[in-house]
């Protein structure tokens, strides 16, 4: 199977020192190399001059090494803003960006982006990745990939294949026919491979038509054959379970130093179950993503130092506007900030905003700009009031830090301690935070017994807490040096990012008085952890929400915004809902948000609603208010982004990359529930998303595509290069457009093929190509958009030409599409 690419790679090498430093290599060594040292690095060799490549989770930020407060990172818009924005230009930057956070960090390999598909709206993950759509995704993956590797940082596209959702994923079988995965999920990863040239590629946790991913076909056919991969495909961690996997185009295990191939696998090389060729393959990848990331001495980097820089701060707040999408706006917006009055802000979201998706994306901001922040910093504090309206949080939330004290520096925060089995200390920490978490770093958690967490928390209410900690484990709370809670926490999944990072928590209720100092001391055993992530440790130190009467809290929003020239509304999802290791099992906002939307509608008819969602969520009320921005999870900025847009300082610049269904009835694609085998059957072939929308003749809420400015727009004309196109070529479309309202705006334009009288099944018609523009009111301007005819064929053991016409639509949205032209493929 590797023969074809191991001569490839043989006389495609940086240069031939490459293979004389493999000579210099034995087979133990070899090995070696292709398990990870830890848990984000790789093993160095010095005899070769190979130092370690260190590789950190970034999608939307890049974290480093360790997770950590002390050393934060930029937090960007969650992909789905990204992809909200349909301009590959956004997708560059925040690709440059994360290679510039990366090089702060000492980071050689970005593991994103994410490019599976939204198949289902359930997706817990979906918030991470771009679309439902395959072009639209490749689109902006490779343009991801351009930006981090043009600043000299290895990008890794993942995961490799048909991880679409978290149910089950370590064990679920992807049951796929090969059409579809042509023709949707590989064709997603295709032109980051093909045209940005990843350094490196991700495999998957699930199996594929009854093999997992690390040693699926998959690997070398198309990846490497077909698209002429020459990079290191790293596998998720742990994903690599057997030594079969070495048989395949699978190169690096993570994490180390443990894992299935070691000892065995330089065994099987000896017992010829394995041929040496096949490691050296491997090994000659690694070297060669060593040369170009600078990790491997006498070869010239790639790029040596970021070179294409910009203020991050400001990126993250132009791209979180540029990636809100106005579904709904009845004139309200924008607001004429000196003349506003008195505004309403209600929604657990608006004062505690998820700006990033949880799981192994999430990195630590150093500052977080929440809706309520925005808002009173451009109407004024005292024009703005605040109300909770409903109960979001579900399970531990951290204590704020401006209520804490380290007992031992006097300054804001806690103490953590690890000791070992005599009660040494081992390593004393002064945090800023009571979530912590350790992945990666010297924490010696392998070898204590007792981690112990000590701050003085002065509450700021009086009443009745419930005082906790999130985690795995034996813990204890002391309250002024009074034991007041034991509990031994169990998690329930093997999945590392639902026990790990979304741990169980346990908590007891504590009579409290505001501005009255406690003495919180928290004891976690460490002892007895095993497995490929025994030194890895999480724990929450923090409250779960009191118990209050619902309606209490609807009224008093509903008063507060009777009594408001606007109400504004942030309503969204908790890290219970979106996450990493497992779906969504409802589109509903979680708790009350529904109820509290409807009430401050009705007391107030300019309400506006800010979804602060990560992917699709129902919205029974949206008849009944004036406005609803889509926010996604907007980054560190948020909160200044969102009042950019109700101002009108900057435009609501997304489109949706991702239908949104006005019931969970309706929803044409749902399921992403293994059977009792294990399997997840893609019955609906080619049609997800849009394409199932279509089919199905069901209307949902919002159209993918659809989004709404603050200026109006018309299409003139359209009109194809060539009516004639030979297969495998491109023919540029023209479309012709004036902004006719009274603002500069921005659309995007998006060409749809069809083929009715197709002789095998098609969609009901599909995006090829799409751009974003801008104008001045009253301009025209024209988009030059290049349709590949590629994604006019259809795959048949080959990319298969129909001849005949196809209908090529120009327009805004999947169903507004006002103008069309023909292409004709000759027989």
């Amino acid at each position: 199977m590797e023969t074809t690419t191991a001569a490839k790679l043989t006389e495609t090498a940086t240069d031939q020192r490459l293979l004389g430093l493999l000579d210099k290599l034995t087979l133990e060594e070899k090995v070696h190399l292709l398990t990870g040292r830890d848990v984000w690095t790789t093993w160095p060799m010095e005899k070769i001059g190979l130092r370690r490549i260190l590789v950190s989770d970034g999608p939307t930020g890049v974290r480093g090494e360790v997770w950590d407060e002390r050393q934060p990172s930029m937090s960007f818009p969650s992909a789905t803003a990204i992809s909200s924005s349909w301009d590959p230009g956004i997708a560059d930057r925040l690709g440059a960006a994360s290679a510039v956070e990366a090089r702060r960090k000492g980071v050689d390999v970005v593991l994103g982006p994410t490019i599976n598909l939204h198949r289902s709206p359930l997706g817990g993950r979906h918030f991470e990745a771009f679309s439902e759509d395959p072009v639209l995704t490749a689109e902006l993956a490779a343009a991801y990939v351009n930006g981090v590797q043009r600043n000299g940082v290895a990008a890794t596209p993942k995961h490799y294949v048909a991880n679409d959702s978290e149910t089950d994923r370590l064990t679920l079988d992807a049951r796929i026919d090969e059409r579809p995965m042509r023709e949707l999920y590989l064709l997603a990863f295709e032109k980051a491979i093909v045209e940005s040239g990843a350094w490196a590629v991700m495999s998957a946790y699930n199996s594929v038509n009854g093999v997992t991913a690390s040693e699926n076909e998959l690997l070398e056919t198309p990846l490497n054959s077909e698209w002429g991969f020459d990079g290191v495909v790293v596998s998720d961690w742990t994903a690599v379970r057997s030594i079969n996997s070495a048989h395949a185009a699978q190169d690096l295990v993570m994490p180390g130093p443990h894992g299935p191939w070691g000892a065995a696998l330089v065994s099987a090389v000896r017992a010829g179950d394995v041929p040496e060729s096949s490691i050296n393959r491997k090994v000659l990848r690694i070297l060669q993503l060593a040369a170009r990331v600078g990790a491997l001495e006498g070869f010239e980097p790639v790029q040596a130092a970021p070179v294409d820089l910009e203020d991050l701060v400001a990126f993250v707040r132009e791209a979180a506007a540029a990636g809100t999408v106005m579904v709904k706006n009845d004139g309200v917006l924008p607001l004429d900030s000196p003349h506003v009055g008195k505004v309403a802000v209600i929604g657990h979201n608006a004062k505690y905003a998820r700006t990033q998706g949880g799981g192994s994306a999430t990195v630590v901001p150093d500052k977080v700009v929440s809706p309520l922040d925005g808002l009173r910093t451009v109407f004024g504090s005292e024009n703005v009031s605040y109300n909770l309206g409903a109960i979001v949080q579900e399970g531990v939330a951290e204590l704020p830090l401006e209520q804490l004290t380290n007992p031992v520096t006097q300054a804001p925060g806690l103490r953590a301690t690890f000791l070992d089995a005599a009660g040494t200390e081992l390593l004393t920490e002064d945090r800023s935070t009571t979530a912590l978490v350790w992945l990666g770093g010297n924490a010696p958690i392998r070898e204590s017994a007792t981690l112990r967490l000590h701050t003085i928390y002065t509450p700021d209410t009086t009443g009745t807490i419930r005082l906790g900690a999130a985690t795995a484990g034996h813990a204890r709370i002391y309250v002024n040096n009074e034991l007041v809670h034991e509990a031994m926490i169990e998690v329930n999944s093997d999945d590392f990012a639902e026990s790990f990072l979304a741990p169980p928590s346990s908590t007891v209720e504590l009579a409290v008085t505001a501005g009255i100092p406690i003495d919180v001391r928290v004891e976690l055993h460490t002892g007895n952890r095993t497995g490929s992530l025994e030194n890895a440790l999480s724990v929450t130190l923090g409250t779960e929400p009191t118990t209050v009467d619902p309606e209490t809290l609807i009224i008093e929003a509903a008063a507060a915004a009777r009594q408001a020239d606007i109400a504004v509304v942030v309503v969204g999802t908790n890290s219970r809902v979106e996450s990493e290791g497992y779906d969504r099992t409802s589109l509903d906002l979680p708790g009350m948000q529904d109820r509290l939307v409807h009430a401050v509608a009705a007391a107030n008819p300019r309400t506006i609603v800010i979804v602060n969602a990560g992917a699709p969520v129902v919205m029974p009320w949206r008849h009944e208010v004036a406005a609803i921005l889509i926010g996604y999870f907007g980054g560190q900025e948020f909160g200044t982004a969102l009042a950019d847009i109700l101002t009108g300082d900057a435009e609501p610049g997304g489109r949706l990359p991702t239908t949104w269904p006005a019931t969970q009835g309706s929803v044409p694609v749902l399921n992403t529930t293994p059977d009792v085998d294990g399997k997840l059957s893609y019955d609906e072939g080619i049609h997800i998303g849009y394409r199932a929308w279509l089919k199905s003749g069901a209307t949902p809420a919002y159209d993918f595509g659809f989004g709404l400015g603050y200026t109006t727009w018309s299409i003139t004309s359209i009109d194809a290069a060539a009516t004639l196109a030979e297969a495998g070529s491109a023919v540029p479309v023209t479309v012709s457009l004036t902004n006719t309202g009274p603002r500069p705006g921005k659309q995007v334009v998006q060409l749809y093929a069809e083929k009715n009288d197709s002789a095998v099944d098609r969609p009901v018609r599909w995006l090829v190509a799409s751009a974003p523009v801008w104008a001045e009111p009253g301009q025209t301007v024209s988009a030059v958009l290049r349709l590949p005819t590629r994604l006019l064929a259809y795959w048949e053991d080959k990319w298969t030409y129909e001849p005949g016409e196809y209908r090529i639509h120009a327009g805004f949205s999947v169903t507004d599409l006002p103008v069309c032209t023909s292409v004709v493929i000759p027989a």
